[in-house]
């Protein structure tokens, strides 16, 4: 599953677990579409406030056993962020965020595109300070590759994770 438009006004419950990856720990939540949420971060404790305040109206329960392979694998994307990964998303956000995460799926690792680029390129109309917000709005770090988004300049700005860190991806990938 890819992406769909989903917005919960239902409680839920979402099972979340921690791996250790290169880039520090990582925080998954998934649910039974998929996973919803792959953060990356230094405090469990911090990541855990992360998913509450993503997802509000969810009951999170720790499924570290039973998260086993999801956490597994999604470590293995976060520390090769150029391998494809088969893990099932659950994507939610509106029709222009659905759109710009497909346009940054589509995206090769080892290159870049530009806010504008993907907003000109996209079957919608957004602006390239939606295309932004909808990087912005992410919760699947380096699962929807927010990273190889770039300014019109090609200097980097803006990551939900820090530019440090955006930083160090885009080098992981080998861009110039």
């Amino acid at each position: 599953m890819l992406a769909q438009n989903f917005d919960i006004t239902e409680p839920e419950t979402l099972r979340f677990g921690y791996g250790e990856s290169i880039l520090g720990t990582i925080a998954v939540a998934a649910s039974a579409r998929g996973l919803a949420a792959l953060f990356i971060g230094n405090d469990r404790e911090r990541l855990i406030r992360d998913l509450q305040d993503a997802f509000p109206k969810a009951e999170l329960i720790a499924d570290q056993i039973g998260l086993a392979p999801t956490i597994a694998k999604a470590t293995a994307a976060v520390d090769a962020p150029h391998l494809a990964t088969d893990l099932p998303l659950d994507l939610r956000g509106s029709a222009a965020e659905i759109a710009v995460w497909g346009a940054l799926r589509a995206i090769p690792a080892g290159e870049t595109r530009t806010y504008g680029a993907i907003a000109k390129d996209l079957p919608i109309t957004v602006t390239p300070q939606e295309v932004g917000a909808a990087c912005a709005a992410n919760r699947l770090a380096v699962v929807v590759p927010c990273h190889r988004v770039v300014k019109s300049d090609g200097s980097i700005s803006g990551y939900r994770w820090g530019v440090q860190l955006k930083r160090r991806l885009i080098n992981m990938e080998g861009v110039a």
